[in-house]
């Protein structure tokens, strides 16, 4: 039986981030499992989309802490919307306004309502705190608002088995708690694409190629992997780290390359296309990620689908996907040594560790972890 069902989130297009990442491979492999698909999204004047085809787009006002993000605060027409469209189930993406949206929809409809919780917001605090109080009362206040929010949904979604365990601390009298990750194509990212085309344009066919993908953000802790470059270049003095992505720290992140003496091993290739995505991946020999802040670490299962090892902090949710060893290396949080150690490591053994890089990945192919949403999607509605 197909199903109808709503997509909210508090990020979306041209905003590409983790969350509209998943928001949108959801949408994909839902559609084409025979469902239909819905998105209820902030409007952004700057996205173009205002006719995208089943998506809705609701009145919001921009963030001015976290650029790219809007607030969809304004009342709206989003229950008669979900009633018009006989939507069966509601899936939250977001506890933000969006959320809070798709919560009050689902008390007034009676439709289902689900949530992935996709970002440690109590981590973003010192990022990107709004108002200008103790980020320790803060963080209180916000522990407070997700454990009333959680209780009141009638499925909670987490992404990894970290964070389940942690949403249990933090609200443990949750509904129907499940851990499935956003499954990764493994189809569009695979080790046989020709990429050779990226290392000409990045001049790195004569020496090792690592990559960062990502939003050019504090949170993604990129100065710690810069200091690793100078280790690494000691014994790989041809290597380059690529850095894909744009975000509010592009510009001190180049002058702190510079200030490295880095300027020619850490190139910034800007916003890469979801179509050149997948090229820079497979022309990678290591890909590095520093972040402390992820959940759900999107851009690691896209490495490991490439059959390329990864570097990665070992926090968040990346250990569950990257053995030590195996498929790539683990390195202390913010200890730039550790992590020039893991870089070089992966480097050594990088085609040892790409067969089992690529094993990891196909466990979590989107096909299979869309079929288990589908299954928590049953279980609510009524037959």
């Amino acid at each position: 039986m197909s199903l109808r069902v709503a997509l909210f989130t508090d990020s979306y297009l041209p905003t590409v981030d983790g969350v509209v990442n998943s928001v949108l491979a959801t949408r994909r492999e839902l559609e084409a499992h025979g469902h239909r698909v819905f998105v209820f999204a902030p409007e952004d004047p700057d996205n173009g989309h205002a006719v995208e085809r089943d998506t809705i787009f609701l009145r919001a006002k921009g963030f001015r802490p976290y650029p790219g993000y809007r607030l969809a605060i304004f009342p709206g027409r989003e229950i008669e919307a979900l009633s018009d469209l006989d939507v069966d189930i509601i899936h939250s993406h977001g506890i933000g306004f969006m959320g809070i949206k798709s919560l009050w929809c689902s008390w007034a409809t009676k439709i289902p309502m689900v949530q992935t919780y996709h970002t440690r917001v109590q981590d973003a605090i010192p990022y990107y705190s709004p108002v200008n109080i103790s980020p320790r009362l803060l963080a209180r206040l916000l522990a407070i608002y997700i454990r009333v929010f959680l209780r009141h949904c009638d499925a909670v979604i987490a992404l990894t088995d970290a964070m389940m365990r942690e949403l249990r601390v933090l609200a443990p009298r949750m509904q129907r708690c499940r851990v499935i990750p956003t499954g990764v194509d493994i189809r569009r990212f695979h080790p046989g694409i020709d990429a050779d085309w990226v290392r000409d344009r990045w001049d790195v066919n004569g020496g090792k190629m690592i990559l960062h993908v990502g939003r050019i953000a504090p949170e993604k802790n990129l100065p710690l992997l810069f200091a690793a470059m100078t280790s690494v270049r000691l014994v790989y003095p041809e290597a380059k780290l690529i850095v894909a992505g744009v975000g509010p720290q592009l510009e001190e992140c180049k002058a702190l390359a510079a200030r490295l003496g880095l300027a020619d091993a850490i190139r910034f290739a800007g916003f890469v296309s979801a179509d050149e995505l997948p090229a820079y991946y497979a022309a990678c020999d290591v890909f590095a990620t520093a972040s402390t802040f992820e959940v759900h670490p999107m851009v690691v299962l896209e490495a490991l689908a490439s059959g390329r090892p990864v570097a990665g902090a070992n926090a968040g949710g990346i250990p569950e996907f990257v053995r030590h060893g195996e498929n790539g290396a683990l390195f202390a949080p913010n200890d730039p040594r550790d992590a020039a150690d893991a870089m070089l490591l992966a480097l050594r053994k990088g085609e040892a560790m790409q067969e089992a890089a690529r094993e990891t990945a196909l466990t979590y192919s989107v096909d299979q972890c869309t079929r288990r949403l589908e299954g928590v999607y049953r279980t609510l509605i009524p037959s």
